[in-house]
C-alpha cells in the first residue's frame, strides 16, 4: 500500500467533506479515522479509487459522528427537563394509546401484536416468542397491521379485551427478566381497574401482583434462575399477596369467571403454600380444567400436565404430556422433571441437557445444564 498516496489524498478528502457541510476539524477528524480504516483493510484489499473510497468512508464516519453527538445533546437535554422522580400522573395518556392501538378494524392478534411493538416497547423477537411463532411472521403480521391502519382516524378506542390481553403480554416479558416493564403493567392495569367495572380486569391485577410478589426469589445470586419449588418463601411480599387475593376474592364473588381470574386463583394457590409439597395440587388441576374452558392452549395443557404429575404422581404426568407437540417450549425440561420423579435419572439427565441446548434465555438455558449435572451426580452417587 503507498502511504504517501495517502498522505496526498488527505487535503483534498477533506475539502470535499467541507464542501458538503462539514466543519473543517469535523472533517480532519473524520479523514484521519478514515485513513486508520484503509490501513487496516487495503492491504489485504485494496480499492480500485482509492480517493472515492477514502471521501466515503470519511464521509460516513462524519455522519456517524453527528448522529452520535445528536444523542448525547438530547439525553443531556431530556435529563436537564425531566421531572423529579415521584409517582406517574394518573393523567398520562398511556392507556388512552393502548386503547387507539387496538383499533376495531384489526383482528384482536394483530392488534395486540402492533399495540406491544408500537406502545408496550416490546421487540418483534420478544413478541414472535410470545406467540410460539418464527420472528420474520410477527414482522409481517406487524407490518400488515400499520399498513391496514395508515390514513384511518385513530379516534375509535379498541377492544377492552384487546387490551388485557396485551397488558397480560408486557407483563409476562417483563416477569421474565425487565422489572420496568412488569411495573408498568401493573400501573396501567391499576388504572384500567379504578376505571371499568369487569372482573376481568380485577383478575389481571389479582394475577399480576400475586406474581410480582415472588420476583425478588426468583433468581439467586449472579441472576440465577431459581424454580418455585426451591425459592425461598419468606422473601415473597406478603403485603402484594395479601391486596392480590382480596382483589380476586371480591372479582370471583360477581360469578363472572374468565381466562384472568382463572390464572389468579391458581397463582393464589401456590402464594397459599408453605411448601411446594403442601400446595393443593388437585385444586391446581381443577382450576386448570376451568382455564382450558377459555383458553385451550397448548402452553395451559403443558403447565396442566406438569400439575396432574404433582396432584396424581409423575406417570400419570407423563401421560399427560404425551398428548402434547413435543416441540413445544418447556416440553422436554417438563418431561425430564417428572421422569426424574419417577426414578429415570439417566433418560431425565439427557432431557435436562436437551432443553438446556433448544433454552432461549441464558438463565434458563444455565438452571437446565445444572439440573442434568446435578441429576448425572446422582446417578455416579
Amino acid at each position: 500500500m503507498n502511504e504517501s498516496l495517502l498522505r496526498e489524498l488527505v487535503p483534498a478528502v477533506i475539502g470535499i467533506l467541507v464542501r458538503r457541510g462539514a466543519d473543517f476539524a469535523a472533517a480532519e477528524d473524520a479523514v484521519q479515522e478514515a485513513l486508520i480504516r484503509a490501513l487496516e483493510t487495503w492491504p489485504d484489499d485494496p480499492p480500485r479509487d482509492a480517493k472515492g473510497w477514502l471521501v466515503a468512508a470519511a464521509w460516513h464516519k462524519f455522519v456517524d459522528s453527528v448522529r452520535a453527538e445528536t444523542s448525547r445533546r438530547g439525553r443531556e437535554l431530556a435529563i436537564e427537563v425531566e421531572p423529579p422522580a415521584g409517582p406517574v400522573p394518573a393523567g398520562d395518556d398511556t392507556l388512552w394509546l393502548y386503547f387507539l392501538c387496538a383499533h376495531p378494524s384489526l383482528s384482536p392478534g394483530s392488534a395486540v401484536a402492533l399495540t406491544l411493538r408500537a406502545v408496550g416497547g416490546l421487540t418483534t423477537r420478544q413478541i414472535a416468542t410470545a406467540y410460539l411463532v418464527p420472528e420474520a411472521t410477527m414482522a409481517q403480521r406487524i407490518s400488515r397491521a400499520k399498513r391496514r391502519i395508515t390514513g384511518l382516524p385513530l379516534d375509535r378506542p379498541g377492544d377492552l379485551a384487546t387490551v388485557l390481553r396485551v397488558l397480560y403480554l408486557v407483563f409476562n416479558e417483563g416477569y421474565g427478566g425487565d422489572i420496568d416493564l412488569a411495573a408498568e403493567a401493573i400501573r396501567l392495569t391499576r388504572q384500567l381497574a379504578a376505571t371499568t367495572d369487569d372482573p376481568e380486569v380485577s383478575g389481571l391485577l389479582a394475577l399480576m401482583l400475586l406474581h410480582h410478589a415472588r420476583r425478588a426469589s426468583r433468581t439467586g445470586p449472579g441472576g440465577r434462575l431459581v424454580p418455585l419449588a426451591k425459592q425461598d418463601r419468606s422473601r415473597w411480599d406478603t403485603a402484594l399477596i395479601a391486596e392480590g387475593v382480596m382483589i380476586l376474592q371480591t372479582a370471583l364473588a360477581r360469578d363472572r369467571l374468565g381466562e384472568y381470574q382463572t390464572q389468579a386463583a391458581i397463582a393464589a394457590l401456590h402464594a397459599d403454600a408453605p411448601s411446594t409439597a403442601e400446595t393443593d395440587w388437585v385444586q391446581i388441576v381443577e382450576w386448570y380444567d376451568e382455564l382450558l374452558v377459555f383458553t385451550d392452549g397448548p402452553v395451559v395443557r403443558l403447565n396442566r400436565a406438569v400439575a396432574v404429575g404433582e396432584a396424581d404422581g409423575p406417570l400419570a404426568g407423563i401421560a399427560a404430556l404425551s398428548e402434547l407437540d413435543p416441540d413445544l417450549p418447556r416440553h422436554t425440561a417438563a418431561r425430564a422433571y417428572l421422569l426424574e420423579r419417577a426414578g429415570d435419572l439417566e433418560q431425565a439427565a439427557d432431557l435436562y441437557a436437551e432443553a438446556s441446548r433448544a433454552a432461549t434465555t441464558v438463565p434458563e438455558r444455565d438452571h437446565l445444564t445444572r439440573e442434568a449435572a446435578r441429576v448425572r451426580q446422582s446417578l455416579r452417587s
